[in-house]
C-alpha cells in the first residue's frame, strides 16, 4: 500500500506565498491593449479661428428664459430631494416610500449587488488558490479481466492522498487586472443605473401626483359646473311653465347638464387610475392606498440650472453609459492579452508512505514545483474574431454613450421652451378664461330679460367651461415639465456619488 500526503506548516506557507506574490508583482508590470480616454461629447457646434474656443464654451441652453435666476446661492444646483423643491409635503411623503418598498427598484439594487459580487470575483485571481482534496481508497484488478494476465493480479493496491496544491498565474500581459477594471467598470455602471431607475421612478411618481391634483381641480370645476347647469335647468323649466320660453330650451339644458354629470364622471374614473399608480409605485396594493382630494393653485418651481457640460457629470444615465465605454475599452486589452503566451506557477508537497502511522516521517517528504507556459498557435481566428467583437462593442458603447449625452440636452432644451411658452400661455389662458366668464354671465342675464335665446347661453356655457379645463390643463403641463426639467437635469445627482473602486473591494 502506498500513501501520500502533502502537507506543509503554516509557516513555509505563508512565507513562500508572500515570495511568490512580492516575485509576480515584478513581472505584472504591462498591460496590453488602449489607455481609456472618455469620447468627447459635442457640446455646441465648432467654429474655425478665434471664435473656436467661444464655440467649445458652451455655457447656456438656447430655450433658458433669459429672466431666469436662482433664488439665492444656495439653490444654484439641485439636491438629491428635489421634490421638495414644489413644498408639497403629501408629494415628500409619497417620494420617500419608493426606494424603501418599490419593486422595480429592489430588481436594479440586486443587479448592482450581483456587478459588485463580480469585483470580488474578478479580484480574487490576483492571488494563488491554495487547496486540498483528500483521497483514501484502494482498487483490485479482477484476474479475469479481459487482455489482462492472471499473473499481474495481486491482491490490490491502496493511495492514502492528503495533498495541498498550489497554482498561481503571472498577470504578465493585464488580462486579469484589466477583468478587475472591467468589473469595476460595471459595478459603477449598475451603480448609475440604481441611481437612474430610482430617479425615473420617483419622476413618474412626481408626474402621477400632479395627474391625480390636476384630477381633482377638474373635478371641483364640474362638480361647480353640474350644480350651475342644474340651476339653469331649473331656470329654464319654471320660464317654459310659465309660458315664457319653448320646450326646446328645456331639452338644451338637459343635454348641457347630462353632459357636464358624464365629464364629471370621467375625470373621477381618471383620477382613480393615476391614484392606482401612485400605489403601485411605492409598492402598496391599490385597493388599500387613496389620496384626499386637494384643490390649490400650484405655481412651477423657479428651478435652477447646471451648465449644459455639467450635465455629463450629472446625469446617472450618461455615467453608466461612459462607464460601459470604459467597460468595453478594458475588453479589448482582454481580447489582446490572448495573443501572448500564459504562465502558470505550480506546486504541491506532502509526504508517501505505505501505511498512515508513518505517513508523516521525514524521509517521506514529497513535492513538485514548476512553471507551465502555454501558447496557443493557431486557433482558426478565433482571437482574431473575439479582439474585432471587442473593438466592435467600443464602437457602439461610445455612440450610445454620445446619443445618451444628445438626447438629455434635447430634454433639457424640449421642457425649458415647454415652460417659457407654457409661462406665457397660462396668462393668457388665465384672461381668456374671464372673458369667457364674463360673457357667459352677460348671455344668462339677458336670456332671462328674454333678449336672447338659449342656444345662446349653451354657447357661452361651453366656450367658459372649456377655456376653464384648458387652464387647468395649462397648469398640469406645466408641472410635468418642470418634473421632466428636474430629471433631465439629473435631479441632483453627480458622479461623485458613484462607488469607488476601494469601495468596492471586499
Amino acid at each position: 500500500m502506498t500513501a501520500v500526503s502533502r502537507t506543509k506548516t503554516s509557516t513555509p506557507i505563508r512565507l513562500g506565498g508572500l515570495a511568490l506574490s512580492a516575485t509576480c508583482v515584478l513581472l505584472s508590470g504591462c498591460m496590453v491593449g488602449p489607455k481609456y480616454t472618455r469620447p468627447a461629447v459635442s457640446l455646441a457646434p465648432v467654429t474655425a479661428g478665434a471664435d473656436a474656443a467661444a464655440a467649445g464654451n458652451y455655457d447656456k441652453f438656447k430655450e433658458a428664459d433669459p429672466n431666469w435666476s436662482a433664488a439665492n446661492p444656495a439653490d444654484s444646483v439641485l439636491k438629491g430631494d428635489w421634490w421638495t423643491i414644489f413644498n408639497d409635503p403629501r408629494l415628500t411623503e409619497l417620494e420617500l416610500q419608493v426606494p424603501k418598498t418599490n419593486q422595480n427598484l429592489k430588481i436594479a439594487e440586486a443587479n448592482y449587488r450581483s456587478a459588485r459580487a463580480a469585483v470580488q470575483v474578478a479580484h480574487s485571481k490576483l492571488f494563488p488558490t491554495i487547496g486540498t482534496a483528500p483521497y483514501f481508497g484502494g482498487i483490485r484488478d479482477s484476474a479475469a479481466r479481459p487482455y489482462f494476465g492472471a499473473n499481474a493480479a495481486n491482491g490490490g493496491e491502496a493511495d492514502n492522498v492528503l495533498p495541498i496544491e498550489f497554482n498561481y498565474e503571472i498577470d504578465l500581459w493585464g488580462r486579469i487586472r484589466r477583468e478587475i477594471n472591467s468589473s469595476k467598470e460595471e459595478a459603477q455602471a449598475s451603480a448609475a443605473d440604481l441611481a437612474n431607475a430610482l430617479l425615473s421612478l420617483q419622476t413618474e411618481l412626481a408626474l402621477d401626483y400632479f395627474e391625480v391634483r390636476s384630477a381633482d381641480a377638474a373635478q371641483k370645476l364640474l362638480n361647480d359646473t353640474v350644480t350651475q347647469y342644474r340651476e339653469a335647468l331649473r331656470v329654464t323649466t319654471n320660464r317654459y311653465e310659465g309660458g315664457i320660453t319653448s320646450k326646446a330650451d328645456v331639452a338644451q339644458a338637459q343635454t348641457q347638464l347630462q353632459a357636464a354629470i358624464v365629464a364629471a364622471a370621467d375625470i373621477a374614473a381618471t383620477r382613480a387610475q393615476y391614484e392606482h399608480a401612485v400605489a403601485v409605485l411605492i409598492g402598496e396594493p391599490p385597493a388599500t392606498f387613496s389620496m384626499s382630494e386637494k384643490v390649490e393653485t400650484i405655481t412651477p418651481p423657479n428651478i435652477p440650472l447646471a451648465l449644459p457640460s455639467q450635465l455629463l457629470e450629472r446625469r446617472p444615465d450618461i455615467a453608466g453609459a461612459e462607464r460601459r465605454v470604459n467597460e468595453a475599452n478594458e475588453q479589448i486589452g482582454i481580447a489582446r492579452a490572448a495573443y501572448f503566451p500564459t504562465v502558470t506557477l505550480s506546486a504541491s508537497a506532502g509526504f508517501e508512505s505505505t501505511a498512515l502511522s508513518t505517513i508523516l516521517g521525514k524521509n517521506n517528504y514529497i513535492y513538485s514545483l514548476g512553471p507551465t507556459i502555454g501558447e496557443t498557435f493557431f486557433d482558426g481566428g478565433r482571437r482574431h474574431g473575439i479582439s474585432q467583437e471587442a473593438f466592435a462593442q467600443y464602437d457602439q458603447t461610445t455612440a450610445n454613450y454620445r446619443q445618451t449625452a444628445l438626447t438629455a440636452f434635447q430634454q433639457v432644451e424640449d421642457n425649458l421652451v415647454l415652460l417659457r411658452v407654457l409661462a406665457d400661455e397660462a396668462q393668457q389662458q388665465h384672461a381668456a378664461t374671464m372673458a369667457a366668464q364674463e360673457a357667459e354671465q352677460i348671455f344668462n342675464n339677458r336670456y332671462v330679460g328674454g333678449v336672447d335665446t338659449y342656444l345662446q347661453v349653451i354657447t357661452a356655457q361651453t366656450t367658459a367651461l372649456t377655456n376653464e379645463r384648458n387652464e387647468i390643463d395649462i397648469q398640469r403641463r406645466r408641472m410635468d415639465a418642470s418634473v421632466l426639467l428636474i430629471k433631465a437635469l439629473g435631479g441632483g445627482w453627480t458622479t461623485a456619488q458613484l462607488p469607488t473602486f476601494q469601495a468596492l473591494r471586499p
